[in-house]
């Protein structure tokens, strides 16, 4: 089993420890040092102070050339040994023989210590051991009136006596090391508790695996990952999430986002802010359809949230697809109805053919050719030469990008075609003007079909219990196409709330219910154009302009 790391604030609390004592030791040391030089300074000064003194002392100087200097030089120097605090005072002959000294056998002794700098007529100061150990000491000449030097002074004080001296302030500092050793080891203490707290106890290798992980995770998930915390800010988002919520690109040391500053519905916004449990809800933003899931999230071992993760999912392509598909079914279904309808009429035809009534079966089958015209709104849009044709070979010759963001008259007139089949079976009269249709809707056929399915199937079905009608026109002025949906229904009413996900006038069916006017405003605002309504007790009024150039490329 591998030992276990210690921790960060472990590791932290022994550097910060260690540091701090080393520091106290060091800055002791130096305190000492600096003290005790200092003292030996203040000592050399004194010495020095009290020599001069004594050399300029005229009593010292008539001594000095009697017989027997020492026999009054020597009260008096132990006399100025006790006022001044010094540890000796020697007064001597050039020749270095004591006429002083603290030790009354020294007395006639050669001095110890360096004497030519005085002799030449200098003051100095050294460190040496004489008889009493090593002290400070000061060394000057006595002069005569003639500037002959007559005898020496030298005065000092043992480096004994001055390391007693240091003895108070040794102990005042290292008082003070164990204080800020003390208060140090508490500092460390209460951050590393802190940093326990905040990183789980980790160590710095698990933690760079952590962070490795993350990294990875947060930039291959293909979803949008958001984490907010308990404020309500966005505290971390993957590419994918900024993307889809129009937030600024992921980078280090990124500060929080307000909830409040999203470009999202006002629904997604309170769902982001709640931090409730959400699965696969869906919100229509402003381009995009987006599946959201959101979860509380725990740190280990805790039971207090630190806040929401949201994954989110765009929508949008399965959508389009999903109204391409029901396109295709609605023309699936129109054809089989018009198939079936055709062979009942071919029947009737044969039927008076057989019978001879050459001349009814004509008419009937006439009348019937000019229905279907009347129907579609006119032969422009069936002519080989009309509008519609020549719209085709436009759009058809065009090729990639025009294809792309055109819609062909003849897909409106075929989903049109299919609605109209639909509703015929639900006893719905459908009426579809398109003569004004001259030339391509400027958008992709998916939105198209989006907003043109969704205004008639919410027609059909608001008629459908009275067997009403519904009239679609279709008209393009000078670029700008407009679509106008009118039924007879009962009405909307409450058109606010129409407008929101999930309401709806019918009971859920097996693929939801409320979804077709927010997806209607989605599509138009996403290519470009408004939506206007009118609504009363005699029905509703729908219409949708868009302008091309509002319309994306």
């Amino acid at each position: 089993m591998a030992p276990k790391r210690w921790s960060i604030a472990t590791r932290l609390f022994a550097l910060q420890l260690v540091f701090v004592v080393v520091g106290v030791v060091v800055g002791g040391a130096w305190s000492w040092s600096s003290a005790r030089a200092d003292l030996e300074t203040d000592a050399a000064e004194k010495s020095e102070a009290v020599a001069v003194s004594i050399a300029r002392n005229p009593f010292v100087v008539e001594q000095a050339t009697t017989a027997d200097p020492s026999e009054r030089l020597e009260p008096y120097a132990l006399d100025l040994m006790r006022r001044t605090h010094t540890d000796f005072i020697t007064i001597m002959a050039p020749d270095r023989t004591r006429w002083t000294h603290p030790d009354r056998a020294e007395i006639g002794q050669p001095f110890r210590g360096t004497i030519a700098p005085a002799l030449a007529g200098d003051t100095f100061t050294e460190t040496f051991t004489g008889t009493l150990g090593p002290s400070v000491r000061a060394v000057t000449p006595i002069t005569d009136g003639d500037g002959r030097v007559i005898g020496l002074v030298a005065a000092g004080v043992t480096v004994a006596n001055i390391s007693t001296a240091l003895l108070p302030r040794l102990v005042s500092v290292v008082l003070l090391a164990l204080a800020v050793v003390a208060v140090s080891a508490l500092f460390s203490w209460s951050l590393s508790r802190y940093l326990g707290r905040v990183t789980a106890g980790r160590g710095p290798e698990e933690l760079a695996r952590v962070f490795a992980s993350y990294e990875g995770v947060l930039h291959s998930v293909h979803e949008g990952l958001v984490v907010i915390d308990r404020s309500g800010d966005v505290v971390l988002h993957n590419d994918r999430a900024a993307e889809l919520l129009h937030l600024s690109a992921p980078v280090d040391g990124q500060r929080p986002v307000p909830l409040a500053s999203l470009d999202v519905p006002e629904e997604l916004r309170t769902l982001l802010a709640s931090g409730d449990r959400a699965v696969d809800e869906t919100y229509a933003t402003a381009d995009r359809v987006l599946v959201v899931n959101q979860e509380m999230a725990f740190s280990r071992g805790s039971s207090r949230p630190l806040g929401t993760v949201a994954t989110i999912r765009d929508q949008t392509e399965l959508l389009h697809l999903s109204g391409e598909l029901a396109a295709t079914r609605t023309l699936t279904d129109a054809l089989r109805s018009q198939t079936h309808e055709f062979a009942n009429r071919m029947h009737a035809v044969v039927a008076l053919l057989e019978l001879g009534r050459v001349d009814e079966a004509i008419r009937f089958a006439s009348d019937e050719l000019d229905r279907h015209a009347d129907a579609r709104g006119g032969a422009d849009l069936r002519a080989p030469g009309g509008a519609a044709a020549e719209v085709g070979a436009d759009v058809g010759a065009s090729g990639g990008a025009a294809a792309e963001a055109e819609t062909p008259a003849d897909v409106i007139a075929a989903v049109l075609d299919g609605k109209r089949a639909q509703a015929h079976e639900r006893g719905v009269t459908l009426t579809a003007r398109t003569s004004g249709l001259t030339a391509p809707v400027a958008a992709a056929p998916g939105d198209v079909i989006t907003v043109l399915g969704n205004l008639v199937d919410n027609a059909v079905d608001a008629t459908a219990e009275r067997r009403g009608t519904v009239t679609v026109t279709v008209t393009t002025t000078g670029g700008h196409t407009r679509f106008v949906v009118e039924d007879d229904g009962p009405g909307i009413p409450d058109l606010d709330a129409a407008y929101g996900r999930g309401w709806s006038t019918k009971s859920a069916g097996p693929e939801g219910r409320g979804f077709g006017l927010d997806l209607v405003r989605s599509a138009v605002a996403r290519i470009g154009g408004e939506v206007t309504v009118s609504t009363g007790p005699d029905g509703s009024r729908f219409v949708v302009d868009l302008t091309p150039g509002r319309v994306p490329a």
